[in-house]
């Protein structure tokens, strides 16, 4: 499946002026997103703090760049859910959805694996300050007229097909989420 998604001004111009240069493209960290699960059928999103120098403002599902002391990109999934939301998952609740490989013209890119997750029963999420200056949970659907980015409009519509945590969870299985989704600059837009 292609979308296309209409640059905002401000990327438009980074594109541009990451053509004039001639620069290499910078090379993508590895990452973790986890998309927290509730029922009936809920996502956790958080709303990326003004101070942050990518996506700030914008709604995204926790998670970050793997550290060196993670003992793998699982492992960083944990870390940052727990830093990010008090949320103490195991490796095993993480079940892979997807794999997003920022565009060439971000000067900070990132190989990100998005992983589902169900909330742990006796658990809740909470806003751990810092890079977020919100939290809310919304249906897949209703959550699609806040801010964000691609990846996460894109996995947001694709869970909006579902209509339990439980659904999500199983439709994972089927789905290769090693290959990684490139979007790319066409015109005005970003292709993926």
């Amino acid at each position: 499946m292609t979308e296309e998604w209409v640059l905002p001004a401000a990327m438009a111009e980074r594109v541009r002026r990451f053509a004039a240069s001639g620069a290499a493209p910078a090379t993508p960290r590895v990452a973790a997103t986890v998309v927290l699960l509730r029922p009936p059928f809920e996502v956790y999103l958080v709303r990326r703090a003004a101070t942050m120098a990518f996506a700030s403002g914008m709604y995204a599902f926790p998670g970050g760049s793997v550290e060196p002391s993670d003992a793998s990109i699982a492992a960083a999934a944990v870390r940052e859910v727990l830093e990010e939301t008090g949320v103490l998952l195991t490796a095993d609740a993480l079940v892979p959805w997807s794999r997003w490989i920022t565009p060439e013209f971000e000067p900070r890119r990132f190989d990100a694996y998005f992983f589902l997750a169900a909330l742990p029963p006796g658990q809740s999420a909470r806003t751990v300050g810092g890079e977020a200056d919100h939290a809310l949970w919304r249906s897949p659907a209703a959550a699609l007229e806040l801010p964000m980015l691609p990846p996460t409009s894109r996995t947001l519509r694709e869970l909006a097909q579902y209509s339990t945590v439980e659904e999500a969870l199983a439709a994972a299985a089927g789905r290769d989420a090693t290959k990684p989704i490139c979007p790319r600059v066409v015109g005005d837009r970003l292709v993926y």
